[in-house]
């Protein structure tokens, strides 16, 4: 395996992790999950994830090339599934203006959040889709019956554990009657404090409903505080819950742009990974205090428990979409939204195209250029045909 990334010159994630094993695998307490995303980023693009082979057309050369994972979690996995969800959202998003809301919990919440991450993930993503379509609804504000595409993220820039959520809000929506779009004005259409309030109620309410059904686990130096009702609520409404808006953007074509950077993103990539001796590993972070890039230096042990903490369960969806821009409403309202627009809808560029195909509109004919030959294209060999290796 190689300890040096060719193509920023540092370590890779999979270096870490592979200084980790014995320890991580053998004697630390990984879930099935965990392990599996561990084995996966470990083993991508080696001999243990299998092959396939690339023949060239002119002059028959045969290149075996290992496979990649695919999981979801690992860093070299991710590009292609970006490039092909970006291009799907294009035609799906509205050709309008657009805020970008963060959600957040109070930090107290992040030890029940990580041992009751399916339920809790789900909670957060529910009440916080249902705060912005109950304050658009209100006529007060502004009325309307709007939606949000909402991506989940777990961590912080230095890896630590930090659950919130990224929604882009069309500034905008149905009226009443679904017969005409109502433009927000420049600012976010409800006061950022009266969507946290609604926020911060909405949750609380399912979980206190939860903690009376004991459907919940109890971090162990918590049991108290969520035995007693009374602290509970205390601790909760004794501060504003952190939802802010950070940016607005002009049309669809800017928010798919920002957006793809954040949806298959994982908790570190390996252009932020400097370098590693097998004992300590240095990355970039963002401070947002300070707004500056800085240099962390973690015992590559501690790195990889932070990192681990990141792995999402099995089959849970980190990307939804919620009122109109919710997948019921794709041939009924969205529809009805672009008429009003006036707008056509648009197919994807990729849709009905081979992985071949995408891969060479993505990365360009040159990746796929015999390098003996310099003149035949490498394309899928049969089964069984020997290669030179990768």
């Amino acid at each position: 395996m190689e300890a040096v990334n060719k193509r920023n010159g540092g370590a890779e994630l999979s270096t870490v992790l592979d200084s980790q094993k014995e320890v991580f695998l053998s004697q630390k307490h990984l879930c099935p999950d965990q392990r599996k995303a561990f084995n996966d980023i470990l083993h991508c693009r080696t001999s243990q994830m299998g092959s396939h082979s690339l023949c060239c057309d002119s002059c028959g050369r045969v290149k075996v090339c290992y496979n990649s994972c695919r999981n979801r979690h690992c860093p070299k996995c991710q590009y292609i599934k970006q490039q092909l969800w970006v291009e799907k959202l294009k035609c799906r998003l509205l050709p309008v203006r657009y805020f970008h809301a963060v959600f957040t919990v109070p930090e107290f919440l992040n030890p029940l959040f990580y041992i009751n991450q399916r339920f809790c993930y789900n909670l957060l993503f529910e009440c916080s889709a249902k705060a912005v379509k109950k304050t658009a609804l209100n006529p007060a504000f502004l009325g309307v019956e709007s939606g949000c595409l909402s991506v989940l993220h777990t961590w912080g820039q230095s890896l630590n554990y930090h659950p919130h959520i990224h929604m882009l809000v069309p500034a905008g929506g149905l009226d009443s009657d679904g017969m005409q779009w109502l433009y927000a004005g420049k600012k976010f259409f409800v006061p950022v404090k009266a969507l946290s309030s609604v926020f911060r109620g909405l949750f609380m309410e399912r979980l206190l409903g939860a903690l009376e059904d004991n459907l919940l686990r109890i971090p162990e130096g918590q049991k108290e505080l969520f035995a007693d009702i009374k602290s509970l609520k205390k601790e909760s409404y004794a501060k504003m819950w952190n939802v802010y808006i950070k940016k607005t953007f002009r049309g669809a074509g800017q928010v798919v742009s920002y957006l793809g950077r954040y949806t298959h993103r994982v908790a570190i990539s390996n252009s932020r990974i400097l370098d590693t001796d097998g004992e300590t590993v240095k990355f970039r972070w963002k401070d947002y205090r300070d707004n500056k890039t800085k240099t962390m230096l973690l015992a590559c042990s501690e790195f990889v428990r932070r990192f681990m903490q990141h792995v999402l369960p099995t089959g849970f969806y980190k990307i939804r979409y919620y009122g109109i821009l919710a997948s019921a409403n794709s041939n009924t309202k969205m529809n009805e939204c672009f008429r009003l627009l006036n707008i056509t809808r648009e197919v994807s560029f990729y849709h009905g195209l081979s992985t071949y195909e995408v891969m060479e509109e993505i990365f360009g004919e040159e990746m796929f250029r015999c390098s003996c030959c310099k003149n035949g294209r490498m394309v899928f060999a049969p089964p069984g045909e020997k290669g030179n290796g990768p």
